[in-house]
This record gives C-alpha cells, structure tokens and sequence, in this order.
C-alpha cells in the first residue's frame, strides 16, 4: 500500500502532552481515528468516513483534513505544524 501525504504534517498532542503522533499521510490519520482515538464521537466518525471516502477516491483530501483536525480538536489534541 503506498502513502497518500496530505500536506504538512502536523503532530497531535493531547491535552496532558503525554500523546504525540506525528501525522503527515492519511493512513496515519486513519489508523489513529479507527485505533487509538480517546473518544467515540460523532466528530471522530464523520472523520473516519471521509478519510476513507478520499483513500478511495471518492472524497477528496482536503475535506478528510479538514473533517481530521476538528475532530482532533473534538477529542482534546492540540494540531501543531511540524516544520
């Protein structure tokens, strides 16, 4: 399977700073939507679905982005660019 980037990546860090990923595919965004997410949520749901919706190409990236980072934001994970 190749990596689908999506951009800049970003790492997430919750709210103790205890959790960090670095995301910078949207499999990465994937994995941790449908593994390792704090909270079942309908932020997180609607995430996994256009994620999975633009691994398809039947969405497009920007919005799987997008719908990503306000569920990240939902869940209590800060985004900030890596550089």
């Amino acid at each position: 399977m190749m990596d689908i980037p999506w951009g800049e990546p970003f790492a997430l860090i919750d709210e103790k700073g205890t959790d960090v990923a670095l995301v910078g595919t949207i499999e990465t965004a994937h994995h941790w939507l449908y593994r390792k997410w704090p909270i079942a949520d309908a932020m997180q749901r609607k995430a996994l679905a256009k994620i999975e919706a633009a691994m398809e190409c039947m969405g497009s990236v920007a919005d799987a982005k997008a719908a990503f980072l306000v569920a990240a934001k939902s869940a209590g994970f800060a985004p900030v660019p890596v550089r």
